[in-house]
């Protein structure tokens, strides 16, 4: 069973930066795709970022793009979500996913994804 558990979330303010972590344990002798979505107050899940299992291929979304920074470290079976320049419209529960059946693409779509983290609250004030 795989489990996905997110770190490094909290309150910060506008401008400010915030790394946000993804362990993935159970499963970890299979390659695997990672993407990063979040969830606002009365708003639907959105795609923000994903990296193939080699990293070599990354995507982001128009509002991610610039600012944020998918990366990961496969020996830690870690992924991170580097978070700079935050604004107000930041603020949401993030989640991590993970995507067993494609890893060697970084896909915005969250039906693709397999396991899910329980997410975490990324809040920040103006």
């Amino acid at each position: 069973q795989v489990q996905l558990v997110e770190s490094g979330g909290g309150l910060v303010q506008a401008g400010d930066s915030l790394r946000l972590s993804c362990l993935v344990s159970g499963r970890t002798t299979s390659r695997y795709a990672m993407g990063w979505f979040r969830q606002a107050p009365g708003k639907e899940r959105e795609f923000v970022a994903a990296i193939s299992w080699s990293g070599g291929v990354t995507y982001y979304s128009a509002s991610a793009e610039g600012r944020f920074t998918i990366s990961r470290e496969n020996a830690k079976n870690t992924v991170y979500l580097q978070m700079n320049s935050l604004r107000s419209e930041d603020t949401a529960v993030y989640y991590c996913a993970a995507d067993f059946h494609m890893p060697s693409g970084a896909t915005r779509r969250a039906s693709a994804y397999d396991s899910w983290g329980q997410g975490i609250q990324v809040t920040v004030s103006s």
